[in-house]
C-alpha cells in the first residue's frame, strides 16, 4: 500500500535520505502552458512506496536534498521530461540518475522501450494502462490512479538490478553512466537553442536578412513562452513565423489582422513582436549559421554512406543505431562540419575518424 503524503511532516517522516537508491517518477500536465504542470511525485525507497502530492501545502525541501545528493541513485524511466517537471523543486538536478530505457538499449533489449513492455519482459507482470491520459491534477485522484501512479516505481528496483547486472555483463556500465549524466547535464542548462532557424529548411533559399529575422523571432516565441508560460503555438505558430518573417507587417494593425486566434498574443506581446519585426539589424545578428539547403544527392549519398557505417559499427557493438548516432546528428556534421557535442563522450572514439573522413571537401 502506497503512503499519500500531502503534510510536510508526513514527508519527513518517510525518512529519506542522501545516499540511498531511489525508484522515482512524476505525473504531470501540459496542456495550457510552456512548462510541465507538476501534479504528483512518485517514489520508492527501501520497498516503500510513497505518492507525494506537490499541489498541497508541503515543503519539498527535505525530498529536494535527498535526490539533489551526489550519493543518491535516482532510478527511473525514460527521465528527460520528468526532469523537466521536477526542475522548479530541483533547480540543481537530480544527484545521480539511472534511466532503465536507456539501459534497456545498451542491453539489446531495443531502443525506445516503454516501461510496461520493459515490466512485463524483465518481470513477467502486466501493467495496467487505463490511466495514461488521466487529468493528475484533479483532486482527489481516483483509486484506479493511485494504483496506477505505485505501479510506476514499484518495479523499478527489480529492473535496475536486472539491467545493472547485464550492463555489467556486457561492459556497457560506464557508457550508460555518461550517458545518464549528459541527460542530467541537459536538464540543468535548459537553454534554447541559439540556431532555431536552422530546423526550417524550406526557408534555405531566403535572403540572409530574412533568415535573420526568422531567427530572431524564433528566439522571441521561446523566451515569450517560457517567461509567460504558454504553448509556443498560442503566441505564434509556425505559418505565420514564416509570413510575418518573409513579409513583415507595415504596422501594428496590419500585425493584428495578420495574428488573429491566437490566444497568448495580447496587446503587450504583439507590442513586443512588432518591435522585434521592424527594429534594424545590428552586425553581429548577421553573424548566424545560414539555414542548410534541401539535400542534394551528394548529401543524400554522403548520409547514406555515413548511416551504413554507423548502421555496421552498432551491429558489431549490438547495440542499436539510434543509441550510436541518429540521423539527425549526421545531417548536422554534413551541414555544420561541426562534431555534434552529442556525439562526444565515448561515441566520438567509435566513429570521428570514419564519419569525417566521408565528408567531401568543403
Amino acid at each position: 500500500m502506497a503512503a499519500w503524503i500531502n503534510h510536510t511532516q508526513s514527508l519527513l517522516d518517510f525518512e529519506l535520505a542522501p545516499g540511498a537508491r531511489i525508484g522515482l517518477d512524476t505525473e504531470f500536465m501540459r496542456t495550457d502552458s510552456f512548462a510541465p504542470k507538476l501534479a504528483l511525485i512518485q517514489i520508492e525507497a527501501a520497498g516503500k512506496v510513497a505518492l507525494i502530492d506537490p499541489l498541497a501545502d508541503i515543503e519539498l525541501s527535505s525530498l529536494a536534498t535527498c535526490l539533489g545528493a551526489a550519493d543518491t541513485l535516482s532510478v527511473m524511466h525514460s527521465a528527460s521530461e520528468d526532469l523537466d517537471a521536477l526542475a522548479p523543486i530541483l533547480p540543481a538536478g537530480l544527484g545521480t540518475l539511472f534511466d532503465t530505457q536507456i539501459a534497456a538499449a545498451f542491453c539489446s533489449l531495443g531502443a525506445g522501450m516503454g516501461y510496461q513492455k520493459l515490466v512485463l519482459e524483465l518481470c513477467g507482470v502486466e501493467l495496467p494502462k487505463g490511466e495514461t491520459r488521466s487529468d493528475w491534477l484533479r483532486r482527489p485522484l481516483s483509486e484506479s490512479q493511485l494504483d496506477y501512479a505505485s505501479q510506476d516505481v514499484v518495479h523499478l528496483p527489480a529492473l535496475h538490478a536486472e539491467l545493472s547486472a547485464r550492463l555489467d555483463q556486457r561492459g556497457y556500465g560506464a557508457w550508460h553512466a555518461e550517458d545518464c549524466a549528459r541527460m542530467l547535464e541537459r536538464a540543468r542548462q535548459r537553454e534554447p537553442d541559439p540556431q532555431p532557424q536552422t530546423a526550417y529548411r524550406g526557408a534555405a533559399d531566403w535572403t540572409r536578412e530574412q533568415q535573420a529575422l526568422l531567427r530572431r523571432v524564433l528566439i522571441w516565441r521561446e523566451t515569450t513562452a517560457r517567461r509567460i508560460d504558454k504553448p509556443r503555438p498560442w503566441i505564434l505558430d509556425d505559418p505565420r513565423i514564416l509570413s510575418l518573417s518573409a513579409e513583415p507587417p507595415a504596422d501594428a494593425n496590419e500585425l493584428m489582422e495578420r495574428c488573429r486566434g491566437l490566444r497568448a498574443l495580447r496587446g503587450a506581446q504583439r507590442a513586443e513582436l512588432l518591435e522585434v519585426l521592424q527594429r534594424p539589424f545590428g552586425d553581429s545578428e548577421l553573424d548566424f549559421d545560414p539555414i542548410p539547403a534541401a539535400a542534394d544527392a551528394e548529401e543524400r549519398r554522403t548520409i547514406r554512406a555515413m548511416k551504413d557505417f554507423v548502421t555496421t559499427r552498432a551491429a558489431e557493438l549490438d547495440l542499436p543505431d539510434g543509441l550510436l548516432c541518429s540521423r539527425r546528428h549526421l545531417e548536422t556534421l554534413y551541414t555544420t562540419r561541426r562534431w555534434p557535442a552529442a556525439l562526444e563522450g565515448w561515441r566520438k572514439p567509435l566513429l570521428h575518424d570514419a564519419l569525417v573522413a566521408k565528408l567531401p571537401d568543403a
